[in-house]
């Protein structure tokens, strides 16, 4: 009886400081969210409102439907229609207003100047008179189009046709308040890429993988146990582990079981916070007798190391996307480096062909600043600046003799921070194709 009694004494100590050291980490990244919740209020958010002539921003917030900017700007609860509401009166400050949402958190926060009821929105925005007023509405960013039709339906009905006329896109303020980074943001992101490589490289190892056993997905749902592990989110609905050979991709996540000889991809991030990651990391399944990687294969992935040296060292602030993107070509045709025009489409000439994706990452894996990629058309338009956040993403094409000429495909993608001296990394990158015994 004293033993068991011992022992649910013991087991309560040792649930109290579970409980504790969890409620600990919970408060300790409230707590940096906070802060950079308070910087970027403080110093971006005046910059980009008068960057864009925007005097008010109504950002508005069903039950059930929030805005993407809900988590960033601290929650709270919304009992029908809410609104966080940013007006310019002037003053170097930005006025911070809160209608229709309530918390202890969100008050705790000491971000905002003013909490009232969803009613008072009609009164608040006549009394300021705002000549511009910017709504999350957007055809060609996702994370700025948080206003559905029945919503901006709804802000007619209580503002009336004189400040609907006055409503203007916030897509571009929205762009500029996300990709502009405070440096509390920045060591944010630096541990969500910490938690990205170490997870990624881990998982293409012999902790994970054992060779005629382990499948692709084993791998993949692996990965996804560790996000609940450690509280992380992900912009990817699954990892993707795939296999490539002389025609491509072979398999990605299924159940095609990893053998020797398997040349194994990845392409995932995380979620930590409020800043989300994107990378890949590549690795060899070692044949029996084999120590090393393939010479073919190891040139292979050298040719793609060059062409990203080249890429970095290409991109500066002060420019726009497409003029980089021009930029970058010009100086990997001037290496020896082919441009790959149409994806997955590399020459039959004995060069490596290259297709860069450097698009914005941050808010999400495929972030909503100026993108170096043709599949953000409207961001290309976007200039660069200093602390902006860029997956470098590439992809390398090199010729396998064994392969009859064929060509490998090489993907690297590592992020990284604009800076006034370039391209500076946030976490320890790929160089080297991993090995799998």
């Amino acid at each position: 009886m004293i033993c068991l009694m011992k022992n649910k004494v013991l087991l309560s100590l040792l649930l109290i400081c579970s409980i504790s050291a969890f409620s600990q980490e919970s408060f300790r990244r409230w707590r940096i969210a906070n802060q950079i919740r308070l910087d970027k209020f403080d110093l971006i958010l005046p910059e980009v409102m008068r960057e864009n002539k925007i005097d008010m921003w109504i950002i508005m917030n069903r039950e059930g439907n929030f805005d993407p900017l809900y988590h960033f700007l601290g929650e709270g609860y919304v009992g029908h229609t809410g609104y966080y509401i940013f007006t310019d009166t002037g003053k170097p400050r930005i006025e911070r207003t809160v209608l229709g949402i309530d918390g202890h958190l969100l008050e705790e926060s000491k971000a905002y100047d003013y909490f009232g009821s969803e009613s008072e929105l009609k009164d608040f925005v006549a009394k300021h008179d705002p000549k511009r007023i910017g709504l999350n509405i957007s055809k060609d960013i996702g994370g700025a189009d948080g206003l559905s039709y029945s919503g901006r339906q709804e802000l007619v009905e209580i503002l009336g046709t004189k400040y609907e006329a006055r409503f203007v896109s916030a897509e571009k303020l929205y762009s500029d308040f996300r990709s502009r980074h405070v440096n509390t943001e920045l060591a944010a992101f630096a541990e969500a890429g910490d938690y990205s490589y170490r997870i990624a490289e881990q998982a293409l190892s012999n902790d994970v993988i054992t060779p005629g056993l382990t499948t692709l997905e084993d791998v993949a749902w692996w990965m996804k146990e560790q996000l609940f592990k450690n509280n992380l989110a992900s912009s990817f609905g699954m990892p993707s582990i795939y296999v490539t050979g002389p025609s491509g991709i072979e398999a990605t996540s299924s159940d095609r079981i990893i053998q020797t000889g398997d040349i194994l991809m990845l392409d995932w991030g995380v979620g930590y916070i409020d800043y989300y990651t994107d990378m890949k990391r590549m690795a060899y399944v070692l044949k029996p007798g084999e120590k090393e990687v393939p010479k073919s294969i190891q040139q292979a992935f050298d040719q793609a190391i060059k062409a990203r040296n080249i890429v970095t060292s290409t991109i500066k602030p002060g420019v726009t996307a497409q003029q980089t993107m021009d930029n970058v070509y010009k100086a990997l045709e001037a290496n020896g480096f082919l441009h790959m025009k149409e994806f997955n489409k590399p020459s039959s000439e004995n060069k490596t062909d290259v297709m860069i994706g450097c698009h914005s990452v941050g808010d999400w894996g495929h972030g909503t600043g100026p993108s170096i990629a043709h599949f953000n058309p409207v961001q290309l338009k976007y200039t660069l600046k200093p602390t902006n956040l860029l997956s470098i993403e590439l992809f390398a094409y090199t010729s396998m003799p064994e392969w009859g000429g064929k060509k490998l495909r090489i993907p690297l993608e590592d992020d990284a921070v604009v800076t006034a001296r370039g391209i500076e990394w946030v976490y320890p990158v790929n160089r080297k194709v991993m090995l799998i015994k």
